[in-house]
């Protein structure tokens, strides 16, 4: 209750909307910040379901309801979320607003609620989505649609970065497509580049939303896997070298066969960029020298 009553106090003193939901979706706090951007009192919110009043809206002004509003989403599949949306004000008018929203876990890891956290501070929003629009043009390669070694090098950094100030743990895969340089002799360069969309699209799609791929370079790709121990990233390096193993590429009648090595490991407290990315190239060597087509764990 000490805790609860000191947070709200915290909460307080933000100019944002922060808004804390259980388990079921009913609203626990609703900060000054909430009551200034929506012109909803707290005590006319807090204790009732998120979704009523009904003032999240879609870009377009359509009224968002259940799971298709973001924290009600992150609280059932405990994924974080970014976006910009409009907020209904008490009085009828809708404002844009840049929304955050975040899983509450307890000391097991089950979780408990959510937090979401809404500014309407236009210079905000206005460079959140010109990073988007950035991250678009800029940092995606163009072949594969998924990010490229910039893209990738980034979103290492920050995790880095929370790491070393105990913020969640994670690893990472280096994955190198088996004998490309074959595909590319005998097929051409047009069925290499499809195979390259394929792996990469594959792998893309087999990653939580919080995890993040990358294109390093030639048939080489990155990915990113955050709270995740040694055995969590022995499933997802496995599962992704498995998916790919199932890829069928046609080629002049041909049915092509795509595998992966891979090259896994967590992040150590004293690790750089450098040495976390040569120790998963390290490792992604060792299964191709094992044989390929295989995943080798390290930490």
């Amino acid at each position: 209750m000490k805790d609860s009553i000191e947070f709200l106090r915290l909460a307080d003193t933000f100019f944002d909307g922060v808004v804390q939901i259980d388990v079921n979706g009913l609203v626990v706090l609703w900060n000054k910040g909430a009551e200034r951007i929506t012109g909803y009192a707290a005590r006319r919110v807090v204790g009732k379901p998120y979704n009523k009043p009904a003032i999240h809206l879609s870009e377009k002004g359509e009224e968002l309801r259940d799971h298709s509003i973001p924290i009600l989403a992150t609280i059932k599949d405990g994924r974080p979320r970014e976006s910009i949306l409009s907020l209904r004000h008490h009085e009828g008018y809708s404002i844009q607003a840049l929304v955050r929203t975040t899983p509450l876990k307890d000391d097991k890891g089950r979780l408990v609620g959510g937090i979401e956290i809404f500014t309407d501070n236009r210079a905000i929003i206005a460079a959140f989505q010109s990073t988007q629009r950035t991250e678009d043009t800029v940092l995606f390669d163009p072949l594969t649609g998924i990010g490229n070694r910039s893209h990738i090098e980034s979103k290492i950094r920050y995790a880095l970065g929370d790491y070393q100030h105990k913020i969640g743990r994670f690893g990472i895969l280096f994955m190198d497509i088996d004998h490309f340089k074959d595909f590319n002799d005998t097929y051409g360069h047009l069925a290499g580049d499809k195979i390259l969309r394929i792996a990469a699209q594959t792998l893309r799609h087999n990653l939580r939303l919080t995890d993040s791929c990358g294109r390093w370079g030639g048939e080489e790709f990155l990915a990113l896997v955050l709270d995740v121990d040694t055995l969590g990233l022995q499933r997802v390096s496995e599962k992704i070298r498995m998916v790919i193993g199932q890829t069928k590429v046609e080629e002049d009648g041909t049915e092509l066969n795509v595998t992966v090595s891979i090259g896994s490991t967590l992040a150590r407290p004293d690790d750089t960029l450098q040495t976390l990315i040569e120790r998963a190239d390290h490792l992604m060597y060792k299964s191709k020298q094992g044989g390929r087509n295989r995943v080798t764990i390290g930490d």
